[in-house]
């Protein structure tokens, strides 16, 4: 399945049915009376948060929504049938702008769809007409005045797609991210060896002990320039905002241009580099150092050196190896304690 995270849509609401001008013709009954019935409301249009979507890929191939609109009221005080709503089902995280025509690209927030089942009414159907039974009066017997039913809203709109975890891994390209993800959960990223395998983000649901589960999201590597345009560029760094912590993979055999043993400290403020200037904020957050490929490494002594190095900047250290399965269950655990959360499903709102 192709990963999109951007698209633009045009949605339209329902126009609701006109009223009716009827009178009542009955026999026997020489003084029948007004009794044309309402139209009915036009559909409206709805967003849903899905858990079991997880690309905008659908609407780059429907880009427009439209519900339908309500139908005429009839005589004998028959009002119209209201018309359909329609649901558009979106991932999790999506954010809704409005599309600003100037900039051909996203406006004012509408809303953030950042919670499964969180439903918002991105156009209302239009009102239904009133029939002439409802303009009846003592003054006025026989009214003669209907409504027509009224527009529903519309609109053009950017959706972008944030994705919502607990855990972002971070790292350079051939850091073992796709490794650890695909031991740490159920994902099965693609993995090789060469850079930039993963070209989308991947999810993966980390079951913890005491039946903890969070989201972790492999986010692809970054290189230096990421946060102007480079490489991947800024495309995948939004997908870590959501994160309450970073995992920072630093790859324990990683080598510099020249083919030398990297400096990986460098490295490592290298990447919180890229994302202090995508992201104050982002950088700010609370970062675990994993230390990856520790089965190629030879050397417990060197090691603990490289653990004591990061310990000595502030942050907590773990030494992995996904291959053997060495500090897993301790990352895991870890992780588990800073991540863990149980979102509530939010009420449907109105704009």
């Amino acid at each position: 399945m192709k990963f999109i995270d951007e698209a633009v849509i045009e949605v339209k609401a329902g126009r609701g049915g006109p009223g009716a001008r009827h009178f009542r013709r009955e026999k026997f009954v020489p003084l029948g009376g007004p009794d044309g019935g309402n139209g009915g409301r036009g559909g409206s249009v709805i967003l849903r948060a899905d858990e079991n979507v997880h690309t905008l890929l659908d609407f780059k191939f429907q880009a427009v929504w439209e519900a339908s609109s309500g139908e005429a009221g009839g005589g004998a005080r028959k009002d119209g049938k209201a018309g359909d709503d329609i649901v558009i089902k979106l991932p999790v995280g999506t954010q809704v702008f409005k599309l600003d025509p100037g900039e051909n690209g996203p406006g004012e927030l509408v809303v953030d769809l950042d919670a499964a089942g969180r439903e918002f009414v991105l156009a209302k159907g239009g009102r239904g007409g009133k029939g002439n039974s409802f303009f009846k009066t003592s003054t006025n017997q026989a009214p003669e005045r209907t409504q027509p039913g009224e527009e529903g809203e519309a609109g053009s709109y950017v959706l972008s797609l944030k994705l919502v975890a607990d855990v972002g891994l971070v790292g350079f390209p051939n850091a073992g991210k796709s490794t650890l993800i695909s031991r740490i959960s159920a994902a099965r990223p693609k993995i090789a060896d060469y850079p930039f395998t993963t070209l989308v983000p991947n999810l993966g649901v980390v079951q913890a002990r005491g039946g903890r589960s969070f989201v972790v999201a492999d986010i692809p590597g970054l290189i230096p320039g990421a946060s102007e345009g480079k490489g991947l560029g800024i495309r995948f760094l939004k997908h870590v905002e959501r994160t309450k912590i970073i995992a920072h993979l630093v790859n324990l055999t990683q080598l510099d241009e020249s083919g030398e043993e990297a400096d990986l400290e460098e490295a490592f403020d290298c990447i919180n580099s890229e994302l202090r200037k995508f992201s104050e904020e982002l950088a700010g957050r609370e970062q675990i150092v994993v230390l990856t490929k520790a089965d190629a490494v030879s050397s417990p002594e060197r090691l603990e050196e490289f653990r004591k190095r990061f310990k000595a900047r502030g942050h907590d250290v773990v030494v992995v190896s996904s291959v053997v399965g060495t500090g897993i269950d301790e990352l895991v655990e870890r992780l588990a304690k800073s991540a863990f959360r149980d979102a509530p499903q939010q009420p449907r709102q109105e704009g």
